[in-house]
Order: C-alpha cells, then structure tokens, then sequence
C-alpha cells in the first residue's frame, strides 16, 4: 500500500524556471514553474486567476534537443502568496 506522499499518479519535479502565460484574451505575461507533473503544474504569477480559466504555457527548452513545452491548461485553485498569487492547473492538451 503506498502511503500519503506516494498517492499521486504522476510524481512532481520541482523546478523554478520562468514559463510564459497566454490568458484567454490572448495577454501574454511571465510566470515561475515551481513544480511540474504529468497531470498538471504549480506556477507563481503576479496576478489573480479564476477556477476554470483556461492558460496556455510555454516552458522554454535549455537544450536544442528538445523543444519548448507547451501545454493548454485549467486553473483549479489560485492562493496568495507573497507578492503574487499560486496557482495550481491542470494539463488539459499537450502541444507541444
């Protein structure tokens, strides 16, 4: 039986690298990804969002080997942290 930490399906990589956000009106802003997962990701933006908004990402690539990720996604919990807000989404289509 696993115990708590180890329910999720998809373990989380922390991370703290800068990530590029597009709003549904098309807005474009940066952001910090602090962890990411197969199903979703933690990202620290400087404004609030709404559940259910959807976002794409783009996670720059640090090797040319490899392509930028870039995701669809939906806002399941935005909390105030610090200077800024903590939102946790959802991957809802990978692009890229």
């Amino acid at each position: 039986m696993k115990d708590y930490s180890e329910k999720r399906d998809f373990h989380r990589m922390q991370m703290n690298s800068e990530i590029e956000l597009t709003d549904g009106d098309g807005v474009a802003f940066p952001g910090i990804c602090k962890d990411l997962s197969g199903a979703g990701m933690q990202l620290f933006v400087e404004r609030a969002f709404s559940e259910g908004d959807e976002i794409h990402t783009l996670l720059p690539s640090t090797n040319d080997q490899f392509p930028p990720f870039e995701t669809l996604c939906r806002v399941l919990r935005c909390e105030p942290e610090g200077d800024g807000y903590l939102l946790g989404v959802e991957i809802v289509q990978v692009k890229r």
